[in-house]
């Protein structure tokens, strides 16, 4: 089966993207597929005033095959497959993959031309299905322990870690009494390394060398303080998992949804911490004296997220769920996190 596989990270890789683009990598080493990422082409503004949603893509050469599969880090990549002249007549099918999916007015009408998609949260299925008459499934996020879950203890030296988005009030309190000479704790906080260009995905390792040597990682949904016009969700992020998967103790304010209770199932998964910053800046300081106690915790934590969360079990699924022979490598692999779970199981 000759697979192509389309995702945006490539050509224009963002550290907010980068777990996104490690899945489109995984489809392509898994489907021994051809890569293709085409540069955005900027329109003039008011032609982006007129035609919302419409981007304008380089084109991208390719015999076109069997199977197209998009990796979208939002609605609109589904309108990647412009970069492709006549995309319909050159693949047989095209699925897509959507990870931001809460985003309703982002499905361009490209979407139409897809033989089925997946969408990350159960209520984001059914405008999409109804709007464009194809068939629409769930499947979550995931991260690649594979590559990222800890595997030896390290010394824990960085007290707090908040990477991405964290509401004003809550880093404004923690950076007033954290960065003071007066405090024994260390708070690290973005910019942690470039949002945007190449050095994107290089600087992976050191986020994630970071974490394994954190305490606690504060993640926040999207209803905390929100931040200009970003459509508001209760979806449960990369930042989450990575922390998780990473050992460190998540604190913040839990999404309350359904995926939040699917996915971050076992107890004491999260910490949440109050509504009021300075409160909020003590709970921590409590959290941080009882370090100790809470390693069983951080081991449970990787557990669960290796054990349910990988990147191939969502791979396995998209594969059930669009009729796709499972590609010898990715059951390799499946085997290979079995068997990390099991050995993470003895030191639970």
């Amino acid at each position: 089966m000759k697979t192509s596989v389309l995702y945006a990270g490539l050509s224009s890789p963002h550290a907010g993207w980068v777990a996104i683009d490690e899945l489109a990598e995984l489809f392509s080493r898994y489907f021994n597929a051809e890569i293709l990422s085409p540069k955005l082409i900027p329109d003039k503004w008011p032609a982006r005033l007129i035609r919302r949603n419409h981007y304008i893509y380089e084109s991208l050469p390719t015999n076109g095959g069997d199977v197209l599969i998009v990796v979208a880090r939002g609605p609109g990549d589904l309108g990647l497959i412009n970069s492709i002249p006549g995309c319909r007549k050159k693949f047989d099918k095209i699925y897509g993959f959507v990870t931001d999916s809460y985003f309703k007015t982002g499905f361009p009408k490209e979407t139409a031309l897809f033989d089925a998609i997946t969408v990350t949260a159960h209520e984001d299925v059914e405008f999409p299905k109804s709007r464009f008459e194809i068939p629409v499934h769930q499947l979550y996020q995931g991260t690649d322990s594979l590559t990222w879950a800890p595997r030896e203890s390290r010394l824990r030296e960085i007290d707090i870690i908040s990477f991405g988005r964290t509401p004003a009030s809550y880093h404004n309190q923690f950076s007033q009494r954290f960065h003071s000479t007066e405090s024994p704790y260390l708070y690290l906080h973005s910019p942690l390394g470039n949002i945007t260009g190449q050095s994107v995905h290089l600087e992976r390792g050191m986020l994630f060398k970071l974490l394994h040597r954190t305490r606690i990682s504060l993640a926040f949904h999207l209803f905390v303080e929100p931040q200009g016009n970003r459509p508001r969700s209760m979806m449960v992020t990369s930042r989450w998992l990575e922390s998780l998967l990473s050992g460190c103790i998540v604190a913040g304010r839990r999404p309350v949804s359904r995926m939040a209770d699917e996915m971050l199932f076992w107890p004491k998964a999260t910490i949440e911490l109050s509504e009021n910053p300075k409160i909020a800046s003590d709970e921590l300081v409590t959290l941080l004296s009882h370090n100790d106690s809470l390693e069983e915790q951080r081991r449970t934590n990787i557990y669960q997220v290796v054990t349910h969360h990988d990147w191939r079990y969502r791979i396995d699924n998209f594969c059930r769920m669009m009729n796709l022979s499972k590609p010898q490598l990715l059951q390799d692999d499946l085997s290979r996190l079995q068997e990390l779970s099991l050995l993470l199981k003895h030191s639970v």
